[in-house]
């Protein structure tokens, strides 16, 4: 995602004028605040790196906080992927999101929601979402799967980069696209063991833990559900869906929210899928939506000033601000149905207030 980004920065030429770009407002009641955790597990070596006898991962926690006063807001990306994507000259400024390093926490346990992004994009990739669910009082836990993610800065500084191979052929990439996944589910299950140990702890519900992704992030968790039944409710935006689950299915409640396809671009595994889960169940497409509409990029390509024949087909030609206030409010609605007991009764049908929404089949 970083990468898209990259391009569109070094496009435009040098101007003494800076925009900010800008992520939406949360709408939850609950300010926000957000820490970043350093990871090892000493258990394994890196998959992709050799030499790297133990995996790290890179973990930010967003998360309802008591009060915001006097802890600043976080940037979007660390300093360290600011300088790589966004050159002096560009004329952009990278947002800063509305979550307050370090804030203390909301007393009470909460719910759990972990995020996985995209093949090679980054734990910010769907910011906007992720700081809503928190704004209404879920404490969400997005992951860098280091080496998968274009970037990873570590705190001392080191920036890993994306090291997964490129496959010889058609048989070879299915093999490993298998094992990215099993690479990806290892590390979300390794990240909820840690999490009893954080200094949040204590507010966190592991009980009711859910979980989404994007692209590949959604078919990780829907096999991470397979493999980790503390996974109680997934979430697939607009990714493929494959390995092990497609087989086998599931029997807890899984939401399948897709962009805009039409004959021969839908996937065939969504229908495959669907028929393959045993509990509640819902199905979803956004008009006008495209494949990284359900990412940061549906609001701030626009704001580039890139032009619409080069970002319609990435982001769709729906209004970005409006694309992520309807994502919000169904991804809530789900959790807050099937982790929190409550009616979430947009799942129920069509709703005159998002007509954009469709329900498949």
């Amino acid at each position: 995602m970083l990468k898209l980004l990259l391009a569109a920065t070094l496009a435009a030429p040098p101007v003494a004028t800076v925009t900010q770009l800008t992520l939406p407002p949360p709408t939850g009641p609950d300010r926000v605040g957000t820490v970043t955790l350093h990871l090892v597990d000493r258990s394994r070596p890196d998959p992709w790196v050799a030499s790297e006898r133990v995996r790290e991962l890179m973990v930010q926690i967003w998360y309802p906080a008591r009060t915001v006063r006097g802890y600043p807001r976080a940037d979007w990306v660390s300093p360290g992927l600011a300088a790589r994507i966004n050159p002096p000259g560009s004329g952009f400024a990278l947002p800063v999101t509305h979550g307050h390093v370090g804030a203390p926490p909301r007393p009470g346990r909460h719910p759990v929601v972990v995020y996985s992004p995209g093949f090679g994009l980054e734990r910010t990739g769907s910011t906007a979402l992720v700081e809503d669910l928190a704004s209404h009082g879920y404490v969400v836990v997005t992951i860098d799967h280091t080496h998968d993610a274009s970037f990873v800065e570590f705190p001392d500084g080191r920036v890993a980069t994306g090291a997964i191979p490129p496959p010889a052929g058609p048989d070879e990439e299915a093999e490993l696209f298998e094992r990215i996944l099993d690479v990806r589910v290892t590390d979300t299950t390794f990240v909820l063991d840690r999490l009893r140990t954080t200094g949040l702890a204590r507010h966190l519900d592991l009980s009711r833990v859910g979980m989404f992704g994007v692209s590949l992030g959604g078919a990780t968790a829907a096999e991470t559900m397979r493999r980790d039944r503390r996974v109680r409710a997934g979430a697939d935006l607009d990714g493929t869906f494959f390995g092990p689950v497609l087989r086998t299915g599931l029997d807890r409640p899984f939401l399948m929210m897709g962009a805009d396809y039409e004959g021969d671009e839908q996937d065939d595994t969504w229908t495959a899928f669907w028929g393959r889960l045993r509990g509640p169940r819902h199905w979803v497409q956004l008009d006008d939506a495209r494949h990284l509409s359900f990412t940061d990029f549906q609001v701030l390509l626009p704001q580039t000033g890139a032009p619409p024949e080069e970002i319609t087909p990435i982001v769709g030609s729906i209004n970005g601000p409006r694309s992520v206030a309807v994502q919000r409010a169904y991804l809530r609605a789900f959790f807050d149905r099937h982790l929190r007991h409550r009616p979430g009764r947009l799942l129920d049908g069509p709703s005159a207030r998002y007509p954009e929404m469709r329900f498949l089949p």
